[in-house]
């Protein structure tokens, strides 16, 4: 099998500086689970941020699942996680993820 890889794609590609392909693997794989998918449209609705102790109310998984989740999204770089007193927020990080969008429909050009 032959694979033809168009110049003006490799361009397109590479106008993404910050997000090499193992960082687009990362968030791929960080994406490729439903809890995470659904903990990410949270964010969307609230438009700001969430505490910890929400995201495992709105969610029917036990707190450990839950912190695995949202550990899987912060090393992926698409939370940002804060300290507040003894609580912990997240807020989601549009730049990374515009970024990944992005990327993304490079891929379909």
């Amino acid at each position: 099998m032959f694979l033809c890889f168009s110049p003006y794609l490799y361009i397109r590609l590479n106008q993404f500086p910050d997000m090499d392909n193992k960082k687009f693997e990362k968030i791929s794989r960080a994406l490729s689970d439903a809890s995470r998918i659904t903990i990410l449209q949270h964010f969307k609705k609230k438009q700001g941020c969430l505490y910890c102790a929400e995201i495992t109310d709105l969610l029917e998984l036990t707190q450990p699942s839950v912190s695995h989740h949202l550990k899987q999204l912060v090393d992926a770089d698409l939370l940002i996680p804060e300290k507040e007193g003894r609580n912990l927020k997240y807020i989601l990080n549009q730049k990374v993820l515009g970024d990944y969008i992005d990327r993304l429909i490079a891929l379909k050009a």
